[in-house]
């Protein structure tokens, strides 16, 4: 099961506060630590909806989403298609 990060977990993990965080990763990322996670995990899911074996429970718990319906929202809220969409067109 993927862990369920924070921006103040990740801030705590790095001994700074959370606005500290925040603001020391936009200037050297270019976008805010929780969106940068947002994409990195969708990008894991696209990888993983290519094995048709994988369900899409499957698929959302490896990356760290609570439901299918939770991964799917975001899928197309940030690729323009439902995670189904994408698993017949890659």
């Amino acid at each position: 099961m993927a862990r369920a990060w924070t921006v103040e977990s990740l801030a705590a993990e790095v001994g700074v506060s959370r606005a500290g965080l925040a603001r020391r990763f936009r200037e050297l990322v270019g976008e805010p630590p929780m969106a940068f996670l947002t994409h990195w995990r969708l990008t894991l899911a696209a990888d993983l909806l290519r094995s048709p074996d994988l369900t899409l429970a499957a698929v959302a718990r490896q990356v760290g989403y609570a439901t299918p319906f939770a991964l799917s929202a975001a899928f197309k809220r940030v690729r323009g298609m439902s995670p189904s969409e994408y698993r017949v067109s890659a």
